[in-house]
């Protein structure tokens, strides 16, 4: 993007040279020289965005004088000053489930361009946008030396469409790259190659200039490069297609939560197991919408890879982000994966000269602080079924007994022991299970593996995978060195167990097989199945047919643990109800012992080859071994090696044809890609905000329903109205493939929304699934009762609880959430990228105001809502919503809208962002 200099900084400009060569820098000491504030107690992360507002104060970027002063307020008021900014990141970073999405919008703009009779030319990235295909393998096979072969062969089997797509988009945009299938995860490989710590570009003038690497992504993940000091975050894939194509990024001037680390970790520990803690903490302390930057003489001993690991789970704590400062560890890493010597020279001399650097004396003033000895952390997991639900190890199987006696009556344990199930042919009834207690199902298995039993607590899937951990080193030689010493004991994983490894790149099996470790993970089931995200984002792949028969005939409690950061209901696989996450030495111990209600702090795992017990410190390494074997075996030379024709890909994607189109000749028997209806029949100019007159309610909800709860990511059933879809289309049910490689298909998408397995609509009773009350009261598919209010011309409004939207930067599930007709969605709280999201695509959100919730105002659904005062809305205004129960009572409340900025005000009378994007860009 041009770099303008404004007539008040240009006195920042200064000049660096790095190794004999000069490069132009804005100057954050410089600026507080010339008067604009003083910036010397500012954080890392906040300097940052404080330089992009150097770089780009001038009237034609939104940026002002004023703007930049008030970063100099911020420490004076202690670490507040919410002002709006519009903030610019150097570049984009997608994934294929997100980006297939992102390039479908922009091709239909370039159709919708042509249509108000502007140049499809003008639809084009302004900023560099990395596309990295990681999200569609899926672990069909799995525990063999075929399954990496015979996933991919799937893989494009299923997905050709999608691909063929992706490469049309390749060509047609510039500054648009793909990283193709097979190569890992997109912030495994941001943050090993394409993250620079420092960036460089070229401006108007012809001169190079240095400013921080910035960037924001289409998964909310992207916060794990923050690890690396480069600030990111994800937002949907509307806001960054508005972002890639010029539009600002419009926030406020953030709080910065200080979190200080003290102390080293202790043997036995792993940096999975403080990130679950950091986790626990954050959602604790309530860090939603602001930035938290991690500090103290702990990072000395922290390694960058634990660094990037915590900053991973940003999302998962609630912050936008989770930033590490710049200091030698950066240095090192940089070094240790290849990046050029003068980059690494560069990075050192900015963020010494600009105040990034992290040493001694670094000490800033934050909002708040807290603080963790690391020396306290203990191992651990998190479930079942959300990713701050925090339990030290040795509490896990005493908790998973809690939980399951909170699932089941009193009934349910009578009715279940009376009728346990034997199978046929004279197989012998299951034996108790220690620790049972009266209260857990069981069913028997007979297998081409044998005969055995599954209960509640069965681990059905073991699965190291996401790159939140197959980033570290240090985790997946712990892993490895495990598996090596089970093997030659002779333990192996139990036969009901689904175990896989999935890298998040390519360097992960290099050093794997150059410490002789993988030989011993696939001798004990955890073969490669493919460099991508698989079970974390669902793509696990279906059971064997004989265990989820007996799961779902017995209603057992199927248990996953995986080296995720996701754990949410009915998101890895629609067999397992409890869900936790571990690091990866977890996850294979976990799959030798098969059983959740096992406390494998103290109980043995198995037996060695002469029959003696064998427990998990008789084979947890030390951590010497771990750090002797990563030192010998992740090199500069393997990071190197793998990333060298990086966006080339195997023999299947250079095989994959496209056609040279401006415009994309969309297919008109397509069950994938679809052109969408959101510019068909756009006039030039905007409308105005209208009040929401005689809604009805499509839905009642809880508190913390996700992203994934609203739009899942993974399979769906063939009575489902997607599958319905699809059958209608001669699709059969093997290709219907999931919902996340079906999002270039508006169609199917509107039919997933709210349709997750696992949801809860308060209108019904004691119903899970995506199901509502119709027009005529009657149970039906959320999708076919918004479509019939529709008919009627009736408005839709969505109520729920606290922090509505958590999770992933899903687009769809705003655009779901629009295309179904939904106005407005009254919740507590939002989460900060879906209530952005909402407002990108038109959708209005409001809190409740005054300590009124769905309950406290006896809401059941079955009231009208109108909302007055929209067509004269200001950001943050209070407004009267009238509620006419079913009895013809009528209450008013006072609602917060949020519709935080100015900029997003435009955007709903536009219709969202895109249409905003595309009518200024027509005009211009």
């Amino acid at each position: 993007m041009p770099i303008t200099v404004g007539q008040d900084t240009a006195k920042a400009r200064k000049t660096l040279t790095v190794n004999g060569k000069s490069l132009s820098f804005y100057s954050i000491p410089a600026a507080s020289e010339a008067g604009l504030g003083d910036f010397s107690k500012l954080p890392a992360a906040l300097r940052v965005v404080l330089e992009n507002m150097l770089r780009f104060e001038d009237g034609g970027f939104s940026v002002s004088t004023d703007d930049i002063r008030a970063f100099g307020t911020w420490a004076e008021q202690g670490g507040r000053n919410p002002r709006e900014i519009a903030y610019r990141p150097a570049r984009v970073l997608m994934q294929d489930f997100t980006g297939v999405p992102a390039v479908v919008d922009l091709a239909a703009m370039r159709d919708g361009i042509v249509g108000l009779k502007g140049s499809a030319a003008k639809i084009n990235p302004l900023v560099p946008v990395d596309l990295v295909i990681d999200h569609s393998v899926m672990i069909d096979e799995f525990g063999n030396p075929r399954a990496f072969q015979m996933n991919v062969d799937r893989e494009y089997e299923r997905n050709m469409e999608r691909y063929q797509f992706l490469k049309w988009g390749q060509t047609a945009f510039d500054n648009f790259r793909v990283v193709p299938p097979g190569t890992g995860i997109c912030h495994q490989v941001n943050l090993e190659y394409l993250a620079q710590t420092v960036w460089t570009d070229v401006d108007q003038n012809g001169d190079e200039v240095a400013y921080p690497d910035t960037l924001v992504g289409t998964d909310s993940h992207t916060t794990m490069v923050n690890g690396a000091a480069v600030l990111g975050w994800g937002v949907g894939g509307i806001e960054a297609e508005a972002a890639m194509l010029g539009q600002p990024i419009s926030m406020l001037i953030p709080e910065v939560i200080g979190f200080e680390l003290t102390g080293e970790m202790v043997e036995g520990t792993t940096g999975t197991d403080l990130v679950l803690k950091v986790v626990e903490m954050l959602r604790a302390k309530g860090v939603v919408g602001k930035f938290v930057e991690f500090f103290g003489d702990g990072l000395d001993r922290l390694p960058l890879a634990d660094r990037a690991t915590i900053a991973n789970m940003a999302p998962e704590y609630g912050a936008t982000c989770g930033f590490f400062p710049i200091d030698n560890e950066t240095l090192r890493y940089l070094r240790n994966t290849g990046r050029d010597e003068d980059r690494i020279a560069l990075v050192e001399a900015y963020a010494r000269e600009n105040g990034l650097w992290r040493d001694a004396d670094y000490a800033p003033i934050y909002t708040d602080t807290l603080t963790l000895d690391m020396g306290t952390i203990v191992p651990a997991i998190s479930g079942p079924k959300r990713p701050q639900d925090y339990i030290a190890l040795d509490k896990a199987a005493s908790t998973f007994h809690k939980y399951v006696e909170g699932l089941r009556s009193a009934k349910d344990a009578s009715d279940n022991a009376e009728g346990r199930w034997e199978a046929e042919g004279g197989q012998p009834e299951p034996q108790e299970i220690p620790g049972n207690e009266g209260h857990h199902k069981l069913g028997y298995v007979t297998s081409e593996n044998g005969n055995y039993q599954l209960h509640d607590g069965s681990i059905v899937i073991a699965s190291i995978t996401s790159c939140t951990n197959t980033s570290n080193p240090y985790v997946m030689i712990g892993a490895g060195l495990v598996a090596k010493k089970a093997h030659e004991l002779g333990l192996t994983r139990k036969p009901w167990v689904k175990t896989s490894l999935a890298p998040g790149s390519q360097v992960v099996s290099e050093y794997l097989e150059a410490a002789g470790l993988q030989e011993h993970l696939d001798a004990i089931g955890f073969n490669l199945v493919g460099y991508g995200c698989t079970t974390c984002i669902g793509n696990s792949g279906p059971l064997a047919e004989e265990i989820s028969k007996c799961i779902n005939d017995h209603d057992l409690i199927g248990v996953s643990v995986l080296s995720g950061n996701r754990n949410f209901e009915g998101r890895i696989s629609p067999d397992v109800r409890a869900n936790y996450l571990a690091s990866p030495p977890l996850v294979v111990a976990y799959a030798l012992v098969g059983d959740m209600n096992v406390d494998i702090t103290t109980a043995p795992l198995g037996k060695d080859k002469n029959g003696n017990d064998v427990y998990l410190k008789d084979i947890w390494p030390s951590q010497k071994e771990i750090a002797d074997l990563v030192e010998k075996t992740v090199t500069r030379e393997a990071f190197q090696s793998k990333y060298a024709d990086v966006f080339k890909g195997d023999e299947k994607w250079q095989s994959v044809s496209v056609t040279d189109a401006e415009t994309y000749d969309w297919p008109a028997h397509s069950t994938y890609i679809q052109n969408p209806p959101y510019f068909q029949g756009m006039g030039p100019e905007p409308g105005s905000i209208s009040n929401i007159e005689g809604a009805k309610v499509l839905l009642m909800l809880g508190d913390m329903v996700t992203t994934d709860h609203i739009s899942p990511a993974g399979s769906f059933a063939s009575t489902s109205p997607a599958g319905e879809y699809l059958l209608e289309r001669q699709v059969q049910p093997r290709e219907f493939n999931s919902y996340g490689s079906r999002r270039g298909n508006h169609e199917i998408m509107m039919r997933g929304t709210f349709a997750n397995i696992r949801i809860k609509n308060e209108m019904l009773d004691g119903v899970e699934g995506g199901y509502t009350k119709g027009p005529d009261g009657q149970q039906t598919s959320v999708y076919e009762a918004a479509m019939a209010h529709q008919t009627n011309g009736t408005p839709l409004v969505v109520f729920g609880g606290e922090q509505y939207g958590a999770g992933s930067s899903r687009d769809w599930a705003a655009k779901g959430t629009a295309l179904l007709g939904v106005k407005a969605v009254i919740a507590e709280s939002f989460e900060r990228i879906h209530r952005s999201n909402l407002v990108g695509m038109g959708v209005i959100p409001f809190e409740f105001t005054g300590g009124d919730t769905r309950k406290t105002l006896g809401l059941t659904g079955d009231e009208t809502v109108s909302i007055r005062g929209l067509d004269t809305i200001e950001p943050q205004q209070e407004v009267p919503c009238d509620i006419t129960y079913a009895d013809g009572t009528t209450k008013t409340i006072t609602l917060k809208c949020r519709i935080d900025t100015a900029p997003e005000k435009e955007y709903i009378e536009h219709g969202g962002v895109l249409h905003y994007v595309l009518r200024k860009l027509a005009k211009s």
